[in-house]
């Protein structure tokens, strides 16, 4: 067993393996024990008592931490939805979007491949069709992003689906010029925000998307299984879950339809989403306040990325102002044609190594639309700048191995 950098004295807050050097936060995030507890706390409340917990408490309980959200992240707490994940709620969307043959639906090659592959389906069922836009990569500046994305739009777009932050690439786009251009020209846009909350200050109001989703177990730290979308008021009449509950039919004249349907789809751990108060104080608390712990990680990224680059020998791909939290680099040799996690295992054999040898977990993928290699880290409070140069150390051995 090597010898591993310690971490910062923050991870005494998480349950993370002291045997792993973990640098990949963005992928699924890490809950803080304190969160955990008190979600503990909320499963316990609501198996005292279940029929009071899901017909009395449940709604004020999810409107308290609506109100937290929507002040966290700039936007009226009355077009808030809590939900699993950004896939379903990308789904959702466009199950409310009623395309039709003939329509088209912008993306991009450095999208989520869930998101694509939903969008491509739904395409597929009416007759639409999906473009893709070739965002570069490295990126100069977000010019370059903005004239890839518009670019593709004709008048034939219906929609656009635009990453806030990219996950393979962690690229912070430029979506309120994005946003203002396309609505400009009548186009929908549909934000996934999965990385943002908690890596960069998010206003979604003032983007003025009409679509915005995000996930709440990354950056933000709540449990796994917490995400939100956010839809703007012009499209929210009439607009539903994926599935509807049994109160579906009832009608409330002291609530609006839209908080009624998405509040309650059925029997659930409604637990996930009643800490997100309490999780977003408690990470405000690590560093003094959201701004200080958002800029101490961007800079342990961008620190973290010198190293790297240093110890390769190459440029940082993008930036400095196009990273947030995380930053990818292009590690030589072809990047893997799947773009995405290999059945029962990892997608590079670099990554493995690196797991299995030198007890690094950070993400090796690819971006196959331009045989890019990519390796990403992730910077969070219990991270250390000594972290990324024994990763750096690893890195450069193992792929002196591979000659």
């Amino acid at each position: 067993m090597p010898t591993l950098p310690a971490p910062s004295s923050h991870s005494r807050h998480w349950r993370l393996d002291p045997g792993v050097v973990f640098l990949n936060h963005g992928s699924y995030g890490a809950c803080p024990v304190p969160i955990l507890e008190a979600q503990q706390r909320f499963r316990d409340r609501m198996e005292r008592e279940l029929v009071r917990f899901f017909m009395l408490d449940v709604e004020g309980l999810l409107d308290a931490a609506r109100a937290s959200l929507a002040e966290f992240i700039g936007c009226d707490a009355e077009g808030l939805a809590f939900l699993p994940n950004v896939t379903q709620a990308v789904a959702t969307v466009i199950d409310n979007l009623g395309l039709k043959s003939g329509d088209e639906i912008v993306v991009n090659d450095h999208e989520y491949s869930a998101c694509i592959s939903t969008f491509t389906k739904a395409a597929k069922r009416v007759g639409a069709k999906v473009v893709r836009a070739s965002v570069p990569f490295p990126t100069k500046s977000s010019d370059e992003i903005f004239h890839a994305v518009m670019d593709a739009v004709t008048d034939r777009t219906r929609i656009v689906l635009l990453s806030h932050i990219t996950s393979p690439t962690a690229l912070i786009f430029p979506v309120d010029r994005l946003v203002l251009a396309l609505r400009a020209k009548g186009v929908e846009v549909l934000l996934d925000g999965a990385h943002a909350p908690g890596q960069i200050p998010v206003d979604v109001s003032a983007t003025n998307a009409d679509y915005y989703t995000a996930n709440l177990h990354k950056w933000p730290c709540c449990p796994k299984g917490s995400a939100f979308l956010w839809v703007h008021p012009d499209r929210r009449e009439g607009f539903e879950p994926l599935a509807l509950s049994a109160r579906a039919h009832l009608k409330r004249p002291d609530r609006d339809r839209f908080r009624c349907l998405f509040d309650y789809i059925g029997t659930d751990d409604y637990t996930r989403f009643l800490v997100v108060p309490e999780a977003l104080e408690f990470m405000a608390t690590l560093e003094g306040s959201w701004d200080a712990l958002r800029a101490r990680n961007n800079a342990l990224a961008l620190k973290g990325r010198r190293i790297l680059c240093d110890a390769l020998g190459c440029e940082p791909a993008t930036p400095d102002d196009l990273v947030g939290s995380m930053a990818t680099i292009v590690v030589p040799g072809v990047g893997l044609e799947s773009g995405g996690t290999s059945p029962g295992g990892y997608e590079d054999p670099l990554q493995e190594k690196l797991v299995e040898k030198h007890h690094i977990q950070v993400p090796v993928w690819s971006l196959p639309s331009q045989g890019r290699r990519l390796l990403r880290i992730s910077a969070q409070a219990y991270n250390t700048p000594e972290q990324y140069e024994y990763l750096a150390r690893a890195l450069k051995q193992e792929l002196a191995a591979e000659g």
